[in-house]
C-alpha cells in the first residue's frame, strides 16, 4: 500500500511568505518550524512581491530551501509552488536531487505552470501566449522531471518544448522516490497532470470546491489508470489564532499593513482564518471529513509565534480528536 493511503493524522506544514522580511528572521522563523515538530516547510517562487506592492523585498525560491537546509534537521523542504516558466526542468531535476542530498533526503519538488506575468516582464523570461500553453510546458516538464528524480535517464521527444539528450542525474536523490507536488484545481490539464505524475496535489478553497476538484482528480485518475489514494492531497490556508476572534482581525490587519497589502484586496480571501482555536478547528474538521488531511498554512512577516505554536500545539490535537471521534 502507498503511504497515503493509510489512514493518517492530521499532517501540519507552513509556508513562509518570502516577501517584506529580511534573513535573519525568514532564518530563525525555519528554524523554528523545525523545531516545533512541523511535517513540511515551503515558500513560494516569486521574483516580485504578490501581495500588496510587488516590489518589495523577496528572497529568491530554490536558495532558500538550500539555506534552509543547512539550518533545519528534520523538516521536510520544498516550494509551494515552483514557477515551472524561470527554469530548464533538467536543471531543476539538478537543483532537486543536489537538495535532496544536502538536507537527508527531506526535498519535495513543488511545480506549477505560473501566473504573474510582472515578473516575467521584468526579467525577460518567457510567459507563454495563454494559461493553456503554460500547462502543456508544466505537463511535459513533469513528465521528464518524473524520470530524472526516480534515477532514469531520459531523452525528450523532438516535438517538445525541451529538448533532453540522455540526461541523468548524478548523484540520484536520496529518496525513492522524490515526492512531487503539483498545484493548481484547473480540471482540463492541471488536475490530469497531478493523476499522471504527482505524489502531492494542492488546492485551497471552500469546502464545495475542494470536493468538486477532487472529484475531478479522480475522474482523471481512472482515465490514465492510477490509483487516487496514492496521492496525497494537501489544501493551503491562512490562519491567525489569538483567543478572541477580535484578536485575530488585529494581528491580521497589522500583517497585512506590514505587507503593504490593503485589507479591502483581501478581505474576501477565504484562505485566510482569523479566529480561535476552536473556530480554526472547525474549518480543518470539515476538510479532513472529505479527505484532505495535509494543511499547509501561508505565514506573511513578521512571522508569527503564537500562531505557530498554538496551531501545532492546540489545533491539531483538537482536529485528530474529532476526526477520531
Amino acid at each position: 500500500m502507498h503511504p497515503s493511503a493509510q489512514p493518517v493524522g492530521t499532517r501540519l506544514g507552513i509556508l513562509l511568505w518570502d516577501q517584506a522580511t529580511d534573513w535573519p528572521a525568514f532564518e530563525a522563523a525555519a528554524r523554528r518550524v523545525d523545531a516545533l515538530g512541523y511535517e513540511h516547510l515551503w515558500t513560494w517562487d516569486h521574483l516580485y512581491a504578490i501581495f500588496g506592492d510587488p516590489y518589495q523585498a523577496v528572497f529568491e525560491g530554490y536558495t532558500t530551501l538550500a539555506a534552509w537546509a543547512m539550518v533545519t534537521r528534520n523538516v521536510r523542504l520544498g516550494l509551494l509552488v515552483g514557477a515551472n516558466t524561470f527554469r530548464n526542468p533538467g536543471l531543476v531535476a539538478k537543483m532537486m536531487t543536489n537538495l535532496d542530498n544536502m538536507s537527508g533526503g527531506r526535498a519535495i519538488l513543488g511545480l506549477g505552470g505560473a501566473w504573474f506575468e510582472l515578473e516575467h516582464q521584468a526579467y525577460g523570461i518567457e510567459f507563454g501566449r495563454s494559461v493553456g500553453e503554460r500547462l502543456d510546458w508544466m505537463d511535459e516538464a513533469i513528465a521528464a522531471l518524473r524520470h530524472l528524480v526516480d534515477g532514469e535517464e531520459f531523452s525528450s521527444a523532438p516535438e517538445g518544448q525541451y529538448r533532453f539528450d540522455h540526461l541523468r542525474m548524478d548523484p540520484p536523490a536520496l529518496q525513492a522516490p522524490l515526492p512531487i507536488m503539483v498545484g493548481g484545481g484547473g480540471e482540463r490539464k492541471t488536475l490530469r497532470t497531478v493523476a499522471k505524475y504527482a505524489d502531492m496535489w494542492n488546492e485551497s478553497g471552500s469546502v464545495e470546491l475542494l470536493r468538486h476538484k477532487d472529484e475531478v482528480l479522480r475522474t482523471h485518475c481512472d482515465a490514465v489508470g492510477r490509483d487516487s489514494t496514492e496521492i496525497e492531497r494537501t489544501t493551503s490556508c491562512k490562519p491567525i489564532i489569538r483567543s478572541t476572534e477580535a484578536a485575530a482581525r488585529r494581528a491580521w490587519e497589522a500583517q497585512m499593513a506590514h505587507n503593504r497589502t490593503p485589507m479591502s484586496e483581501v478581505e474576501d480571501d477565504e484562505t485566510f482564518w482569523a479566529g480561535t482555536p476552536e473556530q480554526i478547528a472547525e474549518l480543518m474538521i470539515a476538510r479532513r471529513q472529505i479527505g484532505f488531511h495535509t494543511f499547509i498554512a501561508e505565514m506573511p512577516a513578521p512571522f508569527d509565534e503564537e500562531t505557530l505554536e498554538r496551531w501545532i500545539g492546540e489545533v491539531k490535537p483538537m482536529v485528530d480528536a474529532a476526526v477520531q471521534s
